[in-house]
């Protein structure tokens, strides 16, 4: 184990970064070098930087005395000063290195969401003295880092991070059963939680939460069933193709940046169909009414539920892929022209909403035709070319074998011109 250092020029001066590393033998009998600790940027110019590195308080002094770190090597034509430690490389170990840097930040992004009032009052300590509050900071810092089980958090994480320095605490607050039992403390403040998180964004980012972004998928189980008539996990259709294994379905809200609003765990065979009104009801509930756009997959809303968007007062506005079996007659009309023709206001106007069509930027199979490379809105649909009645397959099955384009629905009252 060694000192390491890289140099680079930058506004023509010369800095120099130290990390410490090891030597490991590989097949072949080649060596690599391994980095164990970053230490920065230290230059023979930052002397005087130097000597504030390091602060010890002595056994019955009031005050700290401040030390500088110089590498043995590297002291010539310093003076004699006893605020200097001289490192002999030649002696250096390193014992139970931690991730630091990570965990630091986490714990400034809790207190900055002040998730440590938050949860504070909500999750007080055991009669044990166990501090639920903190293991729920672990089990959020462990998450953002290095996600994976509880049992690897007790093994392993744990011991190579830092919480137990900024906590204060000791491996007991990684024990494997606090770990599994401060999730069920969780879901009763599911609500609070997510008032409060709102709040916190519009205060940091300023956000309006006028685009909503929902969708959902599915995480299997390998257990065998029969469960509790209760319990959520049920054979459905599998995004993950395991329909041999019970899952359970999450929907969820979240805004263009990624900021959550809304979840929900739902049984495993759950229509995706029958899921969008309760969702619409709740972001109302909580966020009261607004002209919000939603955007979410074809198979998400049903007609009677767009049309209850459209009725709502205000307007609930959206964009949603088109059913291409409800596409028949329109693609006689637009298959036949470039797509650059199909534009507002021709024969296809729409009465409450428009059609916008993407071309694929590449072909989707090999053997398809070139596709344009860009992307217009073109054209209103009216109302009565979008009936729920059977269509004949031959056409639709046509526009798929070819680069389609691919259309969605826009609620009335926007601008056609706009995604």
């Amino acid at each position: 184990m060694f000192l390491r250092h890289t140099k680079r020029k930058k506004d023509g001066k010369e800095h120099r970064y130290w990390s410490i590393v090891e030597n490991r033998r590989i097949g072949g009998g080649r060596v690599v070098q391994r980095p164990l600790l970053y230490l920065g940027e230290i230059n023979d110019s930052q002397e005087l930087a130097w000597r504030k590195s390091i602060a010890i308080l002595e056994e019955g002094a009031l005050q700290p005395r401040t030390l500088s770190l110089f590498p043995e090597d590297r002291c010539e034509g310093l003076l004699a000063d006893a605020s200097i430690v001289r490192l002999r490389l030649n002696e250096l170990r390193l014992c139970r290195p931690r991730q630091w840097g990570g965990c630091w930040l986490a714990l400034s992004l809790w207190r900055e969401l002040e998730l440590d009032r938050f949860w504070g009052g909500r999750l007080p300590p055991s009669r044990k003295g166990t501090r639920w509050d903190r293991v729920l900071l672990l089990l959020a810092t462990y998450r953002l880092l290095a996600p994976g089980s509880e049992w690897r958090l007790h093994r392993e994480w744990f011991e190579r991070s830092a919480m137990a320095d900024l906590l204060g605490e000791d491996l007991g607050l990684a024990e494997i059963h606090k770990l599994y039992r401060c999730h069920d403390r969780l879901l009763e403040h599911k609500q609070a939680l997510f008032d409060h998180l709102v709040g916190r964004w519009r205060d940091l980012f300023n956000i309006s939460f006028d685009v909503l972004l929902y969708d959902l998928t599915s995480t299997y189980f390998e257990a065998d069933p029969p469960f509790a008539e209760s319990d959520k996990r049920r054979h459905g259709y599998s995004r993950d193709h395991r329909p041999d294994c019970v899952q359970v379905v999450i929907a969820l809200v979240v805004t263009p940046e990624g900021l959550p609003l809304a979840y929900e765990v739902l049984p495993g065979n759950t229509a995706d169909n029958t899921t969008l009104r309760d969702f619409l009801a709740r972001i109302e509930r909580q966020y009261g009414k607004a002209r919000r756009i939603w955007l979410m997959d074809r198979g998400i809303p049903t007609e009677v539920v767009l049309a209850e968007m459209r009725g709502a007062d205000p307007p609930v506005q959206y964009l949603v892929g088109t059913p291409k079996g409800r596409l028949t007659r329109l693609e006689k009309d637009l298959l036949a022209k470039p797509w650059q023709q199909a534009r507002p206001g021709q024969a296809l106007a729409a009465r409450w909403r428009t059609l916008c069509f993407r071309r694929q930027r590449q072909p989707r199979r090999q053997g398809a035709g070139n596709a344009a490379t860009t992307a217009e809105m073109v054209v209103g649909a009216p109302q009565a070319a979008l009936n729920d009645g059977a269509q004949p397959r031959g056409i639709a099955d046509e526009a798929r074998r070819c680069p389609s384009p691919c259309p969605s629905r826009v609620a009335p009252g926007r601008h056609r011109g706009s995604a």
